[in-house]
């Protein structure tokens, strides 16, 4: 996990050019292209209101989840193997922590995984979240599983987000 101060649209090319080559990519039985790990971009602004002398505090996080695939479909062995053993795991904590909210459970098991321990302040009920579902038409299975997720994460109600001063 790297923080860097960007202060100009070159140096945040320059950032998302690096994040670039660092993303894992590899080609599975299911996908040419296929991520073998999550990308987290997180933007944090902060203002202060010149006249008041008040200070916010933004984040935004962008997050691109690599996809779930079926082990019997993708045949990944070794290395593949276990970086899709760990993607599947990490989306499937990612689910229990959404429904978790939703059901307003008293424990959420936000550390059952390294993506749910990072987005733990952007789940909450002190924020916005929008999930976008990307569906690959070239494999209808792996789509269907993901808009059956994507609904499920609509049903729920996580609460309503809640001013916040910096």
């Amino acid at each position: 996990l790297t923080e860097t101060p960007v202060r100009t649209a070159e140096d945040l090319e320059q950032l998302m050019q690096q994040a670039s080559k660092a993303r894992a990519v590899a080609a599975t039985k299911s996908n040419e292209h296929s991520s073998r790990s999550h990308s987290v971009f997180t933007l944090t602004v902060t203002g202060m209101h010149k006249a008041s002398g008040e200070r916010r505090r933004g984040l935004l996080n962008l997050v691109d989840l690599a996809g779930s695939e079926r082990l019997r479909a993708s045949h990944a062995q070794g290395q593949q193997l276990r970086e899709t053993q760990a993607i599947n795991k990490s989306l499937s904590s990612l689910g229990d922590v959404i429904f978790a909210l939703a059901s307003g459970a008293k424990h959420v098991p936000f550390r059952n995984s390294k993506l749910t321990h990072l987005l733990q302040g952007s789940l909450g009920g002190n924020c916005k979240t929008l999930m976008i579902v990307n569906l690959a038409p070239t494999s209808p299975a792996e789509s269907l599983c993901s808009l059956r997720f994507g609904h499920k994460v609509n049903a729920c109600d996580i609460g309503t987000a809640r001013q916040r001063r910096a």
